[in-house]
């Protein structure tokens, strides 16, 4: 199964020579796998609502060709892998105008319950306490 989501690059996801700056792949891929949920009757917020997210276990990109400043990006994501506790998507950026493949990357999502918040971390080691205390003085 498969999406297609289109996003026009904005000034502020540039650099000073107009070419995207190489994170903001990973929005436009956030944007994409938010959309193509939404599509499929199942929006993140009512996922969120319900008690359940989605947080990020692995990311994957691998860039081939920059986009600029205004150009309209084809986003097409793939739902790759579903399992009892996690998600995988697939993702190909190519540049609408052209079709030029610009990155391809993928994501794997664990399912996490937001009803039952984690237990507080273990105190620091008194060591590793010192250390910490020292450097936030510092």
């Amino acid at each position: 199964m498969s999406f297609e989501h289109r996003v026009r690059v904005r000034y502020g996801e540039t650099d000073q020579m107009g070419v995207v700056h190489h994170p903001e792949y990973l929005l436009y891929m956030e944007e994409a796998r938010t959309a193509y949920m939404a599509h499929l009757g199942c929006p993140y917020s009512e996922l969120e609502r319900s008690g359940v997210g989605l947080a990020v276990r692995r990311v994957e990109l691998r860039y081939f060709a920059g986009a600029r400043y205004e150009e309209e990006l084809r986003v097409t994501t793939h739902l790759e892998r579903l399992r009892a506790a996690s998600v995988s998507f697939r993702y190909e950026i190519e540049r609408a105008a052209d079709g030029a493949r610009l990155v391809t990357g993928s994501t794997e999502l664990a399912c996490i319950d937001l009803t039952r918040p984690e237990r507080p971390p273990r105190p620091l080691p008194s060591g590793l306490s010192e250390i910490v205390r020292r450097e936030l003085a510092g």
